[in-house]
């Protein structure tokens, strides 16, 4: 009976959506998941309990009214119990973001801040859905920024060229076209003296060094996508215990449905996600140009030709995994909205819950790392089952 009420009270069944945040930053960086991304995990899980303990800590008094099933109305669980689990949980998150690295380290402390200001002041203000995507967002950033910091080595072309003398290499996926020169170490396609491009938000590589901060503005698209997800399953869950509200059920399914259509309307082009600018005028400055060490580097190699359009494969992939993501969220959705009684809002936010999944895979294959996103993909089954068995709301 304790270890049920832990697992309600944890909602251990929402855990499988949590593990994908920090592979999505990865993805965003270029680089294959390593130790950082294990460590960001860890860390990820570890704060994502804390707030979940916290959660039912801070509201107990309003459960004993609403739910008083829940562990601690119930007399199953202690409050000051899950007062102190929040505490070691958050801590334990820490240092494991302190071992990836001080970058990781202070996004999981911003993570931890938001986490505990939202659960202790902000859930039941205006401000609550903007606190809890700012927290799911910097959980994709926090696997960012350990992954750059905290997991030497290369993507996937960079290491086999490495060996050769030829190959450049890169922070993020490499665009296509020859990469010539001493085998200098950039933070991504060759930028030349005139006539050529300079990516405005990829991670810079400087002795073999990631730029985690590089690495992080390269992950701020797919945080934000993530974090207007989460947007709307939050505003959707402040009604779900009593139910009543039809436009919100709406505006979240619309809100789902316009991410669909973003995902699929935007290229999967790795090079045009990181963001050109340019063309860089003979004798001019780049708009962002990269530090002096890797500036000297990119100048010894030669222009690179435009990526080429995803292949259809990874187009249809995309559109599968864009198609799962909204087959998931939209229908619960709907039906909220058409009867917006307690049990189906409950249903809508546990699918928008669930939904997250499919969205971090989409994310993972946004950047170029397929394989990243059906490893994500496999975690839905889990969730799925688990889920019958303890409730994630």
């Amino acid at each position: 009976m304790t270890a049920r009420a832990w697992a309600e009270l944890l909602r251990v069944s929402a855990l499988f959506t949590v593990p994908g945040d920090a592979l999505a930053g990865a993805a965003a960086t270029g680089r294959s998941p390593g130790r950082g991304t294990a460590l960001a995990m860890g860390a990820s899980l570890c704060l994502y309990e804390a707030g979940m303990a916290l959660n039912d800590w801070a509201d107990r008094e309003e459960d004993a009214v609403d739910r008083p099933h829940r562990p601690i109305p119930s007399g199953r669980i202690a409050p000051g119990a899950a007062l102190a689990a929040a505490g070691a949980l958050t801590a334990a998150g820490l240092g494991l973001a302190a071992r990836a690295g001080r970058p990781a380290l202070v996004v999981a402390t911003g993570l931890a801040a938001t986490v505990w200001a939202y659960d202790l002041r902000l859930k039941h203000t205006p401000a609550g859905p903007a606190a809890m995507a700012a927290a799911r967002a910097l959980d994709l950033l926090l696997g960012a920024a350990a992954t750059a910091t905290a997991t030497p080595g290369t993507t996937e072309q960079g290491r086999r060229s490495a060996g050769t003398g030829t190959g450049v290499r890169t922070g993020s996926r490499p665009c296509s076209g020859p990469n010539t020169g001493s085998g200098a170490v950039t933070g991504g396609p060759a930028a030349p003296r005139s006539g050529g491009f300079v990516r405005a938000g990829g991670p810079v590589h400087v002795g073999g060094l990631a730029g985690a901060g590089g690495s992080v503005r390269a992950a701020l698209p797919a945080a934000g996508l993530l974090g207007v997800h989460t947007y709307a399953v939050t505003a959707v869950s402040r009604h779900e215990a009593r139910g009543g509200s039809t436009a919100v059920p709406l505006a979240a399914l619309a809100t789902t449905a316009a991410l669909g259509a973003t995902i699929l309307r935007e290229r999967c082009d790795p090079c045009e996600q990181a963001g050109a600018v340019g063309p860089v005028p003979r004798g001019g400055r780049a708009t962002n140009p990269l530090p002096f060490t890797a500036r000297r580097a990119v100048q010894r190699q030669r222009p690179h030709r435009p990526s080429p359009p995803p292949a259809p494969a990874t187009r249809l992939l995309l559109t599968a995994l864009t198609g799962a993501y909204l087959r998931t969220a939209t229908g619960p959705l709907l039906h909220a909205a058409l009867n917006p009684s307690p049990p189906l809002t409950q249903r809508a936010v546990g699918a928008g819950i669930r939904a997250a999944i499919p969205l971090q895979a989409v994310l993972a294959v946004r950047a170029g790392a397929a394989g990243t996103g059906m490893a994500v993909m496999g975690l839905v089954p889990l969730a799925r089952a688990l889920a019958r068995k303890v409730n994630p709301t």
